[in-house]
């Protein structure tokens, strides 16, 4: 490793699982001291034992994004255990079952909660210390779905199904809110960019399977062959929390094999 982070401090959201496990390994490797958050505790507490056994350090502080006041303790909680924010990974985030409109009220709140609520919730807590840092950096977590449309011919090869209206509408929010606080935060040079995964293999994506469960939607629209994996977002994850992205800011990278069908 080339310790991109030496000396820095990241929380990363929904850190207990799929891409915020893989980018806290990635950032602890890198040198920085990382704050999990998640709700759910002994996986939390998994991924924190197992960093500190690869020489890396990290504190698993539980948190649910959708609480405000549990998000501003647990910010403070990291400030106290390592002294600052440098970084922040918005990761944490889910999607629903249902198409529009049949869609359930309670379905559509939670993932607007979780994925929108949240990252703002968690970047306005952070927020004073990423100005105290002098050089913050703000990573969002997206989805290709907040910019892609689809056909009936692809609703129907995917089993009648696509990502939940909230999704879309919660993913596209948040691509708004990266590009507003990349204009607040140039002026404390704190850099605010945002990730749009596309088919990417994760816990909460295969639904206990080995696949994607739209990958048949994304084998026909796809450039490059295959899925990809966490460590892939990971990757750009950390180029855009690291100095090497210091010239960067309110700026959305598709980590998606390749999508010709944005909008």
């Amino acid at each position: 490793m080339t310790g991109k982070l030496d000396g820095k401090v990241a929380i990363v959201t929904g850190g207990n699982s799929g891409i915020g496990e893989a980018t806290a390994h990635l950032f602890a490797r890198e040198g920085a001291k990382v704050a999990l958050m998640a709700r759910r505790e002994e996986e939390g507490v998994r991924v924190q034992d197992a960093i500190r056994s690869e020489g890396g350090d990290a504190t698993y502080i539980q948190c649910d994004v959708t609480d405000r006041t549990a998000v501003d303790s647990a910010v403070e909680k990291a400030v106290q255990t390592y002294g600052g924010v440098d970084v922040l990974f918005n990761n944490a985030g889910h999607g629903a079952s249902g198409n529009f409109p049949d869609e359930e009220d309670d379905a559509w709140d939670s993932v607007i909660e979780v994925n929108l609520n949240g990252t703002f919730y968690m970047s306005r807590a952070a927020w004073p210390h990423l100005i105290k840092s002098g050089t913050g950096a703000v990573v969002n977590m997206s989805s290709i779905a907040a910019v892609i449309g689809f056909s009936k011919n692809m609703y129907d090869l995917s089993g009648r199904g696509v990502p939940s209206s909230s999704y879309y509408v919660a993913k596209a929010g948040v691509d708004a809110f990266t590009r507003y606080c990349a204009g607040r935060g140039g002026e404390h040079n704190i850099r605010v960019n945002c990730v749009r995964p596309g088919q990417i293999i994760t816990p909460g994506a295969t639904g206990g399977t080995d696949t994607h469960v739209f990958k048949a939607v994304f084998d026909a629209t796809q450039i490059l062959d295959g899925p990809g994996y966490p460590e892939d977002v990971a990757n750009v994850v950390l180029f855009l929390a690291s100095s090497d992205a210091r010239f960067l800011t309110g700026e959305i990278i598709n980590v998606d094999g390749g999508s010709p069908r944005k909008l």
